[in-house]
């Protein structure tokens, strides 16, 4: 059986560092541009796979030559990759990504092959899915997918994590099927159609999500770590204190650890503590999968 099966994107990124981001109509000069693995539903493949966890992922890249070495990297990190195909004349994905030299990215992303990935693709992995612990989706995917996928883990018993990210408006069913829905603080304000904010307003918030029909939430909050609930009452789970270099991998490594400690049957809370210190020691590093932890940087589980 494996822990989790993920489904999403997988890009291409290329970083920029800047001193500052360029204003409307002006240059900037003096960037240095790395690249780097990416996608969030690759990043968050890789993150479950290096702490420990079995590993497959879906989805689609394209026939330009960009996809094949993103593939093998997976590989190389543990994930299986054999329901990844190419998209016959598509580009791979592709995120472009500024960081300020405060950590703080921005990041423009070309979805390409990544929106080839169709309904009748999950379908074709219904075996898959049946043999998940956990199921992960992301929203750089096409709607209409997740949607089929979140109705085939139903089915199957197994249980899926949402991240809705970037945020889109999704059916109620699909919110009804989650075991688990992750949200930052601005996915929690589109979702709820106000403004969320730090910790107090995303306890606030989470109660209003649950409203919504998962059967539990999670609510990140950068720094300050994560507000998770299930029940009545939501929990804060403090983050440690980090020297933050890069920000962009960051909430793909919580939801990649926390994918993993669900699988492996733990209580939300303490899934939810071990990826908040995922996350952390995620933004001391640069790029997104170059970033993310193994078992020996965040000690014992």
């Amino acid at each position: 059986m494996t822990d989790v099966l993920v489904m999403g994107s997988i890009n291409q990124d290329f970083v920029l560092k800047v001193e500052r981001r360029a204003r409307p109509g002006e240059t900037v000069t003096d960037a240095v541009l790395s690249t780097h693995n990416g996608g969030k539903g690759a990043n968050q493949s890789a993150a479950a796979a290096l702490l420990g966890a079995s590993v497959a992922f879906l989805g689609r890249v394209g026939d330009d030559g960009f996809g094949e070495p993103l593939v093998r990297a997976l590989r190389e990190k543990g994930v299986d990759t054999a329901l990844v195909r190419e998209a016959e004349g598509a580009s791979t994905g592709t995120a472009f990504i500024t960081v300020t030299a405060d950590g703080e990215n921005a990041i423009t992303v070309a979805p390409g092959a990544n929106r080839r990935l169709t309904p009748q693709d999950v379908d074709g992995a219904r075996g898959a899915i049946r043999e998940a612990r956990v199921l992960v989706a992301q929203m750089e995917i096409p709607r209409e997918t997740i949607g089929r996928a979140v109705e085939v883990a139903g089915q199957e018993g197994t249980r899926v994590v949402l991240n809705l990210a970037p945020p889109f408006e999704v059916p109620r069913a699909v919110l009804e099927g989650l075991d688990t829905l992750v949200v930052n603080e601005h996915e929690a304000a589109f979702l709820l159609g106000g403004r969320v904010e730090g910790v107090e307003g995303a306890l606030d918030a989470a109660p209003e999500l649950l409203a919504l029909g998962p059967g539990c939430v999670v609510v990140t909050v950068g720094a300050d770590g994560a507000v998770y609930a299930e029940g009545e009452d939501a929990e804060h789970v403090p983050a440690p204190r980090a020297e933050v270099v890069d920000t962009t991998g960051a909430g793909d490594a919580f939801v990649g650890a926390l994918a993993f400690r669900l699988a492996r049957g733990d209580a939300l809370g303490e899934a939810v503590s071990y990826a908040v210190r995922a996350g952390a020691a995620a933004v001391t590093r640069e790029g997104a999968q170059g970033a993310l932890p193994t078992p020996d940087v965040l000690g014992p589980a």
